[in-house]
């Protein structure tokens, strides 16, 4: 069985993780919680390329590219997940599975923290 193949994404701001409210966000930097998804991959037997971008366009064309190159998609979009319909069209045009996934519970936050990729994202 070949070792399958995840994409992390991470998005807008979360360049910042260590630095950017603490209280909600936590003190691991970004390159922290990259070197843990990596050592997870590794336990799983799993093969694992992180990016971040601020950009939704830069976001978008990953997910585009990332057909025939990896088995599924984890997705941090950090904002983008409250309002880009952009991205949750994308999600939905290309076959790969998605799953969303975020470092607070937005439930228990702002009003406006909804997620518009829910409805499209296998998890």
């Amino acid at each position: 069985m070949p070792t399958p193949r995840v994409l992390v994404i991470h998005g807008p701001n979360l360049n910042l993780l260590g630095q950017r409210e603490p209280a909600v966000y936590g003190t691991a930097t970004l390159a922290e919680v990259d070197r843990r998804i990596q050592a997870l991959a590794r336990d799983l037997g799993a093969s694992v390329d992180a990016m971040q971008s601020n950009h939704e366009g830069v976001i978008i064309d990953r997910l585009h590219a990332a057909r025939g190159r990896y088995d599924a998609v984890v997705l941090n979009a950090g904002a983008l997940t409250h309002y880009s319909y952009a991205l949750r069209d994308a999600i939905a045009s290309i076959s790969l599975p998605v799953v969303e996934v975020h470092l607070s519970n937005i439930h228990a936050r702002e009003a406006f923290r909804i997620s518009v990729i829910a409805p499209v994202v296998k998890g």
